[in-house]
């Protein structure tokens, strides 16, 4: 069974696809071999996903770019809604607001205030248009009336983080896993994280939710589809198994270790996920009037 997933090795979706993929291997006797498909922020390897035969031997890994790029791009080379089923939702990754330890700000408001004080001193890095960080700076600016607080992108979140860590471009909004390190490690301070509970791997974090400011909810789901046509035995027996492969004890602690909350929900909570998330994106892009690619 191939597992494509959009994106180079050693990233979120390929680490979880690969603990998954080995699960499946090991409870169905059939090996689940992982085919990593990078390139245009993930329509290349969703775009094959959707050409291909639903026989229950193409799986799909996603990210949140699945739910965005519709939104984001002129055209895709899939339908959310025609081409592929959703399977299950394996777990998610909320993005957490950061600073340079040299900003003075110890809280949101402080640093928000400080931001309207003079916008012109300051700018925020972002991991690159249409993830959902740079979704996060958007709704963050709207909310507060930031539009003069310069957006600097980034190739990436590996970049924009070693930019904020050196104080370069000293705030951000990052997902958790790539982050937690460093802010663990005190080289960045997390102000809040857009979730509405508390991540297991920055439990002294409190949600922008808690601290009143609604609305901001953002995250890097990691999901599973299989190509249209997959008979209905196949979908529940993948749905199955892998939310019981994301309850195992060694999956949850590799999972929480960095910063992905896992989950496992039902095939049609799943589809109503992807389809509340299309909307929201949507209208984040077009406040923000982001330009298609």
């Amino acid at each position: 069974v191939k597992i494509i997933v959009p994106f180079a090795a050693g990233g979120p979706t390929d680490v979880v696809a690969r603990l998954i993929g080995q699960k499946l291997s090991e409870k169905l006797g059939q090996q689940f071999i992982v085919e990593n498909q990078p390139g245009a922020g993930g329509n290349l390897g969703m775009g094959a996903a959707a050409k291909a035969v639903g026989d229950g031997y193409t799986i799909l890994f996603v990210s949140s770019s699945y739910v965005v790029n519709p939104s984001l791009y002129t055209k895709v080379p899939y339908d959310p809604n025609k081409d592929l089923i959703p399977v299950t939702k394996a777990g998610a990754a909320p993005n957490a607001l950061i600073v340079h330890p040299s900003i003075p700000a110890k809280s949101v408001k402080e640093l928000v205030d400080m931001v309207k004080a003079d916008s012109s001193k300051y700018s925020i890095a972002s991991p690159g248009l249409g993830t959902t960080p740079s979704l996060s700076i958007e709704l963050f600016r709207q909310t507060f009336g930031l539009n003069d607080l310069v957006v600097v992108p980034f190739q990436g979140g590996n970049p924009a983080l070693q930019a904020v860590a050196a104080g370069h471009t000293p705030i951000s909004f990052q997902a958790i896993p790539p982050a937690t390190a460093l802010i663990k490690e005190g080289r960045l301070r997390a102000l809040a994280i857009t979730a509405k509970k508390r991540s297991a791997a920055l439990p002294d974090v409190p949600t922008l939710d808690e601290l009143g400011i609604k609305g901001q909810e953002a995250e890097t789901m990691q999901g599973i589809l299989v190509p249209a046509g997959t008979p209905k035995a196949i979908v529940d027996l993948l749905q199955r198994e892998i939310v019981a492969a994301v309850a195992m004890p060694d999956v949850r602690s590799k999972m929480l270790a960095v910063g992905i909350e896992p989950e496992g929900i039902s095939s049609a909570e799943f589809a109503a996920y992807i389809k509340a998330e299309i909307a929201k994106w949507k209208k984040v892009i077009t406040d923000a009037k982001i330009k298609p690619i």
